[in-house]
């Protein structure tokens, strides 16, 4: 019988084959490629509703929660979302090989760089069967091969959507190892997948906080990750009020359980005016805030005192940190010692404030101004992601096609030699 190990090894194998020839593939029969799962999705929709069906049948009797009920469901509604998704990826601009930066060098050659595939991508992610098809279509578009790991309780669901992906991959005569959904639920295949490096070029893991350490912890390849959002946004002394008071809101309750949902609320000390509209809007949305002792003073409606580990948490809930700051150096320091490096905001119409903010803020995307629920792939123009880096090296922020591509130097010459 084979062993997981044995599995493991043949799934990286076939996939390190699959990636030459999707890599030298054309754009037109990636593109087409993409048409063609979405078209098998479409004609085996109910064949993906009945095992969805089955998934969610196990969850109830496992005791899932709510919220992972939730990604798990595959409705009619997010089938359409999928189908659109495929056509979205195929009409993006192909970044592979694409030249950029060439110059004219003394010696007479000319220098540039060409966008090239990474080769073989790990994805291991939770719950949500959407995600199958996601990271398929952005790693066939960006030409790499891509190992699936999906969360077991929503085995049956990925098996079907992989033989959706199997049947487009054979109509355009390309490798069906060139998306490989891992057949297994056992947990030994997530470790045997991040301990591949003569197979797996990246891994990018999708979860909650606990996988994504134990990933980054035993990987032996590099991983593309990012833990928790502790976003944050900064009410600045020069504040406009309804700018303030509408991304306050928006930021926090447009959606509770996203990594881009504000956190923590700074309040300049001289915006506190501010706060009482600003706290009764967000509290009347049915969030419970928690605020540090000056917040309590001038909000005496708070009465949850926020505790140390509140400015470190990231609820995913109605729940809301508020803290009063002595300005921007104040605010810079709190999100310096607490942020998780995803997203920050600030609302203020000083200019000379907001480019120091934006200069000083160390975190993958910094905003002026807006939402942090604009920190996105799709928000962004990239027209789908494959997650959220808050990596320093290679990609940061929501990841696309270019994400999982990397740069290699080109020269050209005409007969030149070297002096």
């Amino acid at each position: 019988m084979e062993s997981i190990q044995q599995y493991m090894q043949a799934v990286g194998a076939d996939a390190r084959a699959a990636s030459k020839k999707i890599a030298a593939a054309t754009v037109a029969s990636r593109n087409a490629a993409l048409i063609a799962i979405k078209d098998a999705i479409a004609r085996n929709r109910e064949m993906l509703l009945k095992a969805n069906r089955e998934d969610l049948e196990r969850g109830l009797v496992s005791g899932l929660d709510a919220p992972l009920m939730d990604r798990l469901e595959l409705n009619n509604e997010r089938i359409d979302g999928l189908l659109a998704s495929l056509e979205q990826v195929a009409n993006l601009p192909d970044p592979v090989g694409a030249i950029d930066g060439v110059r004219t060098m003394d010696s007479g050659i000319r220098v540039g760089k060409m966008r090239v595939p990474l080769g073989v991508i790990g994805i291991v992610y939770e719950s949500r069967p959407n995600v199958t098809i996601e990271a398929a279509a952005l790693c066939l578009k960006s030409g790499n091969a891509a190992i699936l790991r999906g969360g077991s309780e929503a085995i049956s669901s990925n098996r079907a959507l992989d033989r959706c992906i199997t049947e487009g991959l054979e109509q355009v005569g390309l490798p069906t190892a060139v998306v490989q959904v891992v057949d297994t639920t056992d947990r030994a295949a997530v470790g045997e997948l991040i301990a591949m490096p003569e197979f797996v070029d990246i891994v990018i893991p999708r979860g909650g906080k606990g996988l994504i350490e134990r990933i980054a912890r035993d990987a032996r390849v590099p991983v593309l990750k990012h833990l928790d959002g502790i976003c944050h946004v900064f009410i600045d002394a020069d504040a406009d009020p309804e700018k303030a008071l509408a991304i306050a809101v928006n930021a926090k309750t447009q959606r509770y359980g996203t990594c881009n949902t504000m956190e923590t609320l700074l309040v300049d000390a001289a915006a506190t005016a501010l706060l009482p509209s600003i706290a009764t809007a967000i509290s009347d949305k049915g969030v419970e805030l928690r605020g540090c002792e000056r917040t309590r003073q001038i909000v005496p409606s708070i009465t949850i005192e926020a505790a140390e580990e509140d400015w470190q948490t990231e609820y995913l809930a109605p729940i809301l940190s508020v803290r009063i700051v002595d300005g921007i150096d104040a605010a810079m320091a709190h999100i310096d010692q607490y942020s998780s490096g995803h997203t920050e905001s600030i609302v203020t119409e000083n200019y000379s404030t907001a480019m120091r903010f934006m200069r000083e803020v160390d975190s993958s995307s910094v905003m002026v101004n807006a939402s942090t629920r604009f920190a996105d792939g799709f928000e962004y123009g990239l027209g789908a992601e494959i997650g959220i880096s808050t990596d320093k090296l290679h990609a940061r922020g929501p990841v696309g096609l270019e994400g999982l591509t990397s740069c290699k130097y080109v020269v050209f010459g005409d007969g030149h030699i070297r002096q």
